[in-house]
């Protein structure tokens, strides 16, 4: 058999092999008989599979000798990042060499996760993508009416799992179910200038949005809705720089502890409220170190209360406890396209196992980090094998 593959390659281009495969893969079923010589004309024409950037050692935070706390766990980028691929089609792709491709993410902005289910605002696309691993689907929601979106932003799950998606251009707020189902809309376009972020309270009671205002507004704050009834129910803040004033603010969330934290991104810093509008405490002012701002953006919180808090000009997020003691960063800002490495963050979310999703635009993926407490393959974000 040897003597005879050698022969083979000496006489046939890479070319012919190519098109050799492809004429047997059209004509033929992948029967067992026919395995063997489609699998080497495969390998003579170049078209084996060759390990891709999800076969390096992956990073890990705080890097060595420092004892692991995140791994650098996937990246979602498109719908074959979830969905299995059939048979015919992988071994479609085995013999011609062809990469595997799915609905692709356009310029995610904000995310957020409930038991494994993953939902990204997409600005371009002007609907939520939908990633679901456990179930191995992507579907997307407010594509069209009802409930169709056309620049969906801020987005935020409460306990139930019931979506809640700001639409900046309508600025109002749409409702779905888990599944996508349109439940509702509320609020008013004269109520904002520029909204930008949104949190709801986990058991779905009220809906905080954040409106970033603008050098000619002075509405830089949070209105505040019942989340059932769409009732507008108070403000929270003014522009300013004092103590529970805003200046540009971006995102928002309310952490485990009850207590609603809203980026001040134009202060360069995270402000504490109660989510009656008291003003609790702040962290945070502008530098290059550790603890510091330079562009921060999404928020999110873990169930200890810590806050994740993303900046773009750092390409990281950094870890918080609640009282606003840096506890540790992770990933870096890189131009080249790897594991860890952003441009331009900006959403994020921790699920109810602690792993870390965070959106980059430049790039256009969602990353997932997996804390050291669990093993690979554990928790919601688990699913079957690919």
């Amino acid at each position: 058999m040897r003597p005879a593959i050698d022969e083979l390659s000496a006489i046939i281009s890479d070319q012919e092999l190519k098109i050799t495969a492809q004429t047997m893969l059209k004509h033929f079923d992948p029967k067992p008989v026919f395995l063997p010589l489609i699998a080497t004309l495969a390998l003579l024409s170049g078209c084996a599979s060759t390990p891709d950037a999800k076969d390096a050692p992956k990073p890990v935070f705080p890097p060595p000798p420092e004892q692991p706390r995140f791994y650098y766990e996937t990246s979602l980028i498109s719908s074959a990042d979830v969905e299995l691929e059939d048979e015919n089609s992988a071994f479609r792709r085995f013999i011609t060499g062809e990469a595997r491709t799915g609905q692709a993410l356009a310029k995610p902005f904000e995310v957020a996760v409930h038991k494994g289910r993953v939902f990204v605002s997409d600005t371009v696309h002007r609907y939520v993508s939908v990633f679901d691993k456990p179930q191995a689907k992507f579907f997307e929601i407010g594509a069209e009416a009802p409930g169709e979106l056309f620049k969906p932003m801020g987005l935020d799950v409460d306990d139930a799992g019931n979506l809640y998606v700001l639409d900046a251009r309508r600025k109002a707020i749409n409702v779905y179910d888990r599944d996508g189902k349109f439940l509702r809309t509320f609020g008013r376009a004269e109520e904002f200038s520029r909204p930008a972020g949104l949190t709801v309270s986990p058991g779905g009671e009220k809906v905080f949005v954040v409106d970033t205002g603008g050098v000619q507004s002075n509405w830089h704050r949070v209105v505040v809705y019942d989340a059932h009834s769409g009732d507008f129910l108070y403000h929270i803040a003014q522009r300013g720089s004092g103590d529970g004033e805003l200046n540009l603010p971006r995102e928002a969330v309310i952490a485990p502890n009850g207590n609603l934290y809203v980026v001040d991104g134009g202060n360069f810093r995270v402000q504490a409220f109660s989510q009656e509008g008291e003003f609790l405490y702040s962290f945070g002012d502008i530098g290059l170190r550790g603890g510091q701002f330079s562009r921060p953006k999404g928020i999110a919180a873990d169930k200890d209360s810590n806050l994740y808090v993303v900046d773009a000009a750092f390409g990281n997020f950094q870890i918080f406890n609640p009282k606003g003691q840096l506890l540790l960063a992770v990933g870096n800002r890189n131009s080249l396209n790897k594991a860890a490495n952003f441009m331009l963050p900006s959403g994020i979310d921790v699920d109810e196992d602690g792993r870390v999703y965070m959106i980059d635009q430049f790039f256009r993926k969602v990353e997932v980090f997996r804390p050291a407490a669990i093993e690979e393959g554990q928790g919601y974000f688990s699913g079957p094998d690919k």
